[in-house]
């Protein structure tokens, strides 16, 4: 192992957020954290004394190209919505945190069509300001379908456009992808390169390490339910397995089925 300082062996923790709100619908709500319990996580990460980085931090190390610093922790926000821009890029700004904001265009653009249930949601206009904030941007597609059912004419479409509508809107290249609900194949990770992405993140709900799959990056996904305790065991390298690990028998046979039921189907919502 050669990772400048990733504690415990190597591991790094990559959280996965995704609305953070009082009242949410009930579609999201599993998955949203109340702003009292994000602001106790970010003060857990502080008083870690771990180091916050954005994506391209963890991308430049494993690509070999610079060192991480010590004892790396990421954050990383899903969807984009509404109080991405808001409360919690301010709880975010407080603390001096960097983050990692994947958006799903298809849901934030003017006309935009996505496969998320209705929500509360930013908008493009505001996606300049989320990196003045301190926010690198990624996306997390057009319509957050289920990337690994698709046909390739229409995963690549789903990598292309999402990218082209972050780019327009800021000015610059995207480098980083999220892959909706985490769902991918070796198929979407090979797209994902030829369509320019230098990472791709997964979910796996387990931590990251120096040693992690540059389009498979494991994240933690944080639901209602953990607390600050579950927090802190993350932050010390407990609780959870350590990427990189091969797909299981049960993940690979409900990868068949979706394919199957998308056949039938179509597109369906990855969630």
């Amino acid at each position: 192992m050669s990772g400048a300082g990733a504690p415990g062996g190597g591991h790094i923790p990559v959280f996965l957020y995704h609305a953070v709100m009082e009242d949410p619908p009930a579609w999201i709500a599993e998955f949203t954290v109340t702003p009292k319990e994000f602001a106790a996580h970010l003060d857990a990460i502080v008083d870690s004394g771990m180091t916050p980085v954005t994506i391209s931090a963890l991308a430049g190390h494993l690509a070999g190209r610079a060192p991480l610093p010590p004892r790396p922790v990421l954050l990383t926000f899903d969807d984009g919505f509404a109080d991405l821009p808001g409360p919690t890029a301010e709880a975010l700004a407080e603390r001096g945190l960097p983050a990692t904001a994947y958006l799903t265009t298809g849901a934030i653009a003017p006309g935009g069509r996505s496969l998320l249930p209705p929500a509360p949601m930013m908008t493009l206009d505001a996606v300049a300001g989320l990196e003045r904030a301190g926010m690198e941007i990624g996306s997390h597609t057009v319509t957050h379908a289920q990337l690994d059912t698709l046909s390739g004419a229409d995963l690549a479409r789903e990598l292309r456009e999402s990218k082209e509508v972050l780019e327009d809107a800021l000015g610059h290249p995207v480098r980083h992808l999220a892959y909706p609900h985490g769902y991918n194949s070796a198929k979407v990770r090979a797209s994902s390169a030829r369509a320019g992405y230098e990472t791709a993140t997964a979910v796996r709900h387990a931590l990251s390490s120096d040693r992690d799959e540059r389009y498979r990056i494991a994240r933690l996904i944080v639901r209602r339910a953990h607390t600050v305790t579950d927090v802190e065991a993350w932050l010390a390298g407990g609780g959870v397995r350590v990427a990189p690990y091969r797909d299981g028998p049960k993940t690979v046979a409900w990868r068949w089925y979706r394919r199957g039921r998308a056949v039938l189907r179509g597109p369906e919502f990855a969630g």
